[in-house]
């Protein structure tokens, strides 16, 4: 039996974030490994408590099937656990690598994104009809 899908949570207004997603969408043809929603957005304040949200990055969090928040580089490598194949052997390879550095790469992508990958605030991603059932995207 497969495992349901992880919430990805993402910075809807970075180019970076909507790059991953977009990646995440072409490699999960199926819908089965993600589902997506905005941070901010109604699900995500569903979702997680004003605590956890208190303390979160804004670039992409994970909420996995079994309630785990992963973010940073945990979230990061959870990805590529549930992507399969040579992403999976990426992820376990940057495992090995400790958390505190990791993160530290993860936080300075995240310090420089707008400036290296700029903004999707002027574009309104378009949305294929048949992947709109996997995004949460009420306001």
């Amino acid at each position: 039996m497969r495992e349901p899908p992880d919430t990805v949570f993402y910075d809807g207004g970075c180019a970076l974030c909507h790059g991953s997603v977009v990646y995440l969408l072409a490699r999960d043809r199926d819908g089965s490994r993600f589902r997506f929603a905005p941070i901010g957005g109604a699900r995500f304040r569903a979702e997680l408590s004003e605590a956890e949200r208190a303390g979160l990055p804004d670039a992409i969090a994970v909420r996995t099937a079994d309630g785990r928040l992963l973010v940073r580089s945990a979230a990061a490598l959870r990805l590529g656990e549930r992507l399969g194949g040579a992403h999976r052997v990426f992820a376990r390879v940057l495992a090995l690598v400790p958390a505190h550095l990791r993160d530290a790469l993860y936080d300075a992508i995240a310090r420089s994104r707008y400036r290296v990958f700029g903004r999707k605030d002027e574009a309104c991603p378009v949305i294929a009809p048949e992947l709109r059932g996997r995004f949460d995207l009420r306001p």
